[in-house]
C-alpha cells in the first residue's frame, strides 16, 4: 500500500478490522480518524494522524504491531496501544507522524 495516509482510513470509520492473532482472530471496528497537529518538520511524506479502535473483548492485547484486515484497505500491519478500557471493551490507539 505505501504510506498510509488518513484518506485511506477516513472512508472506514465504522468498519471492522480483523486482528491475525495467529492460531485465532479478534474483531476491532474503527471508531476514529482525525488528524493530529502539524510536527513542523519540512519535508514530511504524509500529514500526522490518530486512529481509534475499538473491541467489545474484554481482553486487553499488549501494545505491539499487529497484522490487520479490512474489506477495503486489505491487509496492512499497524502498532497498537491499549489506552482506554470501559464498559463496552477496549480501546487501541494508533499514530502516524
Amino acid at each position: 500500500m505505501g504510506i498510509v495516509t488518513l484518506d485511506h482510513f477516513a472512508g472506514c470509520v465504522g468498519s471492522a478490522f480483523d486482528i491475525d492473532l495467529g492460531e485465532s482472530s479478534m474483531a476491532l471496528t474503527l471508531s476514529e480518524a482525525r488528524p493530529l497537529p502539524e510536527s513542523g518538520f519540512p519535508g514530511v511524506r504524509r500529514s500526522p494522524f490518530s486512529l481509534m479502535f475499538r473491541s467489545g473483548s474484554p481482553v486487553v492485547l499488549p501494545q505491539k504491531l499487529y497484522k490487520l484486515k479490512n474489506a477495503s484497505l486489505g491487509s496492512l500491519e499497524i502498532f497498537l496501544v491499549p489506552v482506554a478500557r470501559d464498559k463496552a471493551g477496549i480501546v487501541y490507539q494508533a499514530i502516524f507522524n
